[in-house]
């Protein structure tokens, strides 16, 4: 298969994906979780799904559990839905890129706050002035 249809196949797995996550599947575990991306396999018998959410790790452990408890039931819907030739397998496997994300903008509030109460040097110190070079005219000889 080409990398557009992988590629094409991947973005409806994601879309079915996102809508039965958030409307259908009564999941507690699985509240709060974003798909991040979906890779299809050229064969397109296997769908890696990345999702993320922003908690704990134990909270994570429990949406994979619940993911994975609801994968049959998925594929059955998206199989349903999307009708094509193979309806993938899927994987989930947790993204950490949100939670990154998250982690650099925390670090980023923090150096502003601390910008706007240290506070700011404001003495300057005037670069040297150069010195004058003398050139002096040859003697005559």
């Amino acid at each position: 298969m080409s990398k557009k249809y992988q590629s094409r196949i991947g973005e409806l797995l994601r879309g079915a994906l996102v809508t039965l996550i958030e409307r259908q599947l009564n999941d507690p575990r699985v509240e709060g979780i974003t798909v991040t991306d979906v890779e299809v396999t050229a064969d397109t018998h296997y769908a890696t799904v990345f999702w993320s959410m922003i908690g704990d790790v134990k909270a994570r452990e429990r949406a994979q559990q619940g993911l994975t408890s609801a994968s049959g039931w998925l594929s059955r819907e998206i199989g349903l839905r999307l009708k094509t030739k193979n309806t993938p397998k899927l994987i989930f496997k947790y993204d950490p890129s949100l939670e990154r994300g998250d982690h650099m903008q925390r670090l980023i509030d923090q150096i502003v706050e601390r910008e706007k109460t240290e506070p700011k040097n404001e003495t300057v110190t005037p670069a040297p002035e150069p010195k004058p070079v003398v050139v002096e005219p040859d003697e005559p000889s």
